[in-house]
């Protein structure tokens, strides 16, 4: 039994050493402060704006294009956003340029313009989707990063991601990004469970852990949180009171919808 627990611990454990100073305490707009019935929908160029005029933090997220072009978009399939078919990966850049996110003049970003954009002026959560056991959304969204002058973190779904930085990056600091993907999603594979208690934490060492408010009463993230103080970021706050609620659980808040 000791044997297990002590396993338990070890498996989900984050990062112990040398790890990054804490970083500055403010919201963060989830996916810019946005507006899809509005002229700045998210995941825009406007959207980042509007959250910097606020002085919020943004998170936003990564994908790859067909011919490798890092740009900032969240679904894997387009029709929501852009009412097209297939996927991000399945078209060029110059592709992408064809089309508008919600009807309105908003074009899908490349990073490189984001960060040119936001130049420093807010902290960001960068969450890479990371696809087919492929390296390649690190390597090619650090080109950008590793001149980048402003504050910032990594998150994903996927360990193999935060290995990925642990390795080559270790001073970033670097974020596990989990849910209870069985009673959200219906999704009971083995990965996702595993997953869903943080129990590929041996393998990234995380930093901090985002984790679904609809389950802020989590086991690992809350041994996580109060036995090795790993700060803990709720996604996605979507009321005032949502977010009083939270606090209790966690120390970081992306949120959407409203203005905290």
């Amino acid at each position: 039994m000791l044997g297990a627990i002590g396993a338990y611990i070890f498996a989900i454990m984050p990062r112990i050493k040398r790890k990054p100073r804490r970083w500055k305490k403010v919201y963060y707009a989830h996916r810019g402060l946005f507006d899809n019935r509005s002229d700045a929908p998210e995941n825009t160029l406007r959207a980042f704006q509007k959250a910097m005029e606020a002085g919020y933090g943004i998170e936003m997220d990564l994908q790859l294009t067909k011919d490798e072009q890092v740009v900032v978009f969240h679904d894997t399939d387009m029709k929501r956003v852009c009412g097209v078919p297939g996927r991000i990966c399945d078209y060029t850049y110059e592709d992408l340029r064809n089309f508008s996110v919600y009807g309105t003049d908003q074009k899908i970003p490349l990073f490189k313009e984001a960060l040119e954009l936001v130049d420093g002026r807010v902290p960001l959560i960068i969450e890479l989707k990371y696809r087919n056991f492929s390296n390649r959304i690190c390597e090619k969204a650090d080109e950008f990063l590793k001149d980048y002058k402003g504050e910032y973190c990594i998150e994903s779904f996927h360990p193999w991601a935060l290995m990925w930085y642990r390795k080559h990056r270790p001073e970033i600091r670097r974020g596990q990004l989990a849910m209870n993907f069985q009673r959200q999603e219906g999704n009971y594979s083995p990965e996702q469970i595993v997953v869903r208690h943080l129990l590929t934490n041996f393998l990234g060492r995380p930093d901090f852990i985002a984790y679904d408010i609809r389950d802020k009463e989590a086991l690992s993230k809350n041994i996580c949180r109060k036995l090795f103080k790993c700060p803990s970021v709720a996604w996605t706050v979507r009321s005032p009171r949502q977010l009083e609620q939270s606090r209790p659980y966690y120390d970081y808040f992306i949120f959407e919808g409203f203005r905290p």
